[in-house]
């Protein structure tokens, strides 16, 4: 997800700093980046002058602090789990101009989680965007109780600026809108499956066909990753201690196997003849 809004950001026309701790990621995120490019050049999708754009625009560092010193805001896409992202608060904070909005793209997690690890709790929000991020239209920001009118105005603008349609979510609430829903649906298609009531391919079909989604729900968790759903599984059992809230078991004996879908070619579906 970092790689894709760093990407879709310089599309854009604004100077980006795409960075991560692990070099290996880093350079994963050029490669993506320089075979995208060419790619979209070919299909008409973009012209040589975003291209150019991009190249001038965007760089790759391993280091927070030379990506974030003069940064006007920050899209945080790290792991869903509130303390590494309060750590990364916490040290953004201390990076970043006083000025600068602090964002994270969590799925799940609400700001106020992670606000108060920074002394500017007024311009830390949610910007949810949804994957792939290049390619989807809608970004959820989600206005907590401590964030100011201004900030949030501000990232609807940004969003509205990346070729976005902003969703303002006015109050706090696990999961914001769409995953909210999406959420619904899963755990139902899960349980099917894990009950035998139906076929990996016939709950999908059974969706796309007359519920009218582009994507079976089980189809959906191998491209935004089972070992994501999981986490966020996990990290929400933690906080309730509700059973219900935990992963199902076939969701959980795919993240044991490491089968998390399309980027380890397997999940509910095999990948690995394509």
């Amino acid at each position: 997800m970092g790689q894709q809004i760093a990407l879709l950001a310089a599309v854009s026309g604004f100077d980006v700093a795409c960075v991560d701790t692990s070099a290996e990621a880093v350079a994963k995120a050029e490669e993506f980046v320089a075979g995208w490019l060419p790619k979209q050049l070919a299909k008409g999708r973009i012209t040589e002058e975003q291209v150019s754009g991009v190249k001038e625009h965007l760089r790759f560092v391993t280091d927070m602090e030379a990506a974030a010193k003069d940064a006007d805001m920050v899209i945080e896409a790290a792991v869903e789990n509130v303390e590494i992202k309060r750590a990364i608060f916490a040290k953004l904070d201390k990076i970043a101009p006083p000025h600068a909005i602090l964002a994270t793209n969590s799925s799940y997690l609400v700001s106020s989680k992670i606000a108060d690890a920074t002394d500017r709790p007024d311009k830390v929000l949610n910007m949810h965007f949804f994957n792939p991020a290049l390619i989807m239209k809608t970004v959820e920001v989600v206005q907590g109780p401590h964030v100011s009118d201004e900030t949030v105005a501000t990232v609807m603008e940004v969003s509205r600026a990346l070729g976005k349609t902003p969703a303002k979510v006015n109050k706090e609430v696990y999961g914001f809108l769409c995953n909210r829903i999406f959420s619904v649906i899963t755990k139902e298609a899960c349980y099917l499956l894990d009950q035998g009531i139906a076929s990996v391919e016939d709950i999908d079909n059974a969706v796309k066909g007359a519920l009218g989604h582009p994507m079976g729900p089980l189809e959906l968790l191998d491209m935004t990753g089972i070992d994501l759903e999981y986490h966020l599984g996990m990290e929400r059992y933690r906080e309730t201690g509700n059973p219900v809230d935990k992963p199902s078991p076939g969701l959980i004996e795919r993240y044991a196997r490491g089968d998390y879908g399309r980027k380890t070619g397997k999940g509910f579906y095999d990948y690995t003849d394509k």
